[in-house]
């Protein structure tokens, strides 16, 4: 079998030879480099952070710390990616963030249950009203 319909066309101006795979010229800068994701993840944690320490109601709060959590999603990803040393080290970043999202989720949960119960009980959600000792 010969060569593919468009084996002998150059590539349009402008775009990237997809033919070679990615990555496949090594004098080309990528679009995204790692110093912009943690940028982006520090952005996040810094939102988050915030949201932590100056929000009141716990719906807010619990909201601000997934956003951290996200934002340790991004960084892992990203050293995934651009880890230069063992090929192994890209899947393990994954498979690690496949973790926290994991557990992320189930503390998500167990977060809302305890929150909706408190509203039941106490009418507020209101992190300074919400004394637990008197219940």
């Amino acid at each position: 079998m010969g060569d593919t319909v468009r084996s002998r066309l150059p590539c349009l101006a402008g775009c990237i030879d997809r033919r070679r795979g990615f990555g496949s010229d090594p004098g080309r800068a990528r679009l995204i480099e790692l110093a912009h994701l943690q940028v982006l993840s520090a952005g996040l944690f810094a939102i988050g952070v915030y949201g932590v320490l100056a929000r009141r109601s716990a719906v807010m709060i619990l909201m601000s710390i997934e956003l951290m959590l996200n934002a340790v999603n991004i960084n892992l990803v990203g050293y995934a990616a651009f880890s230069r040393f063992f090929e192994s080290q890209r899947v393990t970043g994954q498979v690690l963030v496949i973790f926290v999202i994991t557990i992320a989720a189930a503390e998500l949960a167990l977060a809302m249950a305890i929150i909706l119960r408190l509203y039941r009980n106490r009418s507020t959600v209101n992190i300074d009203e919400i004394d637990l000792m008197k219940w």
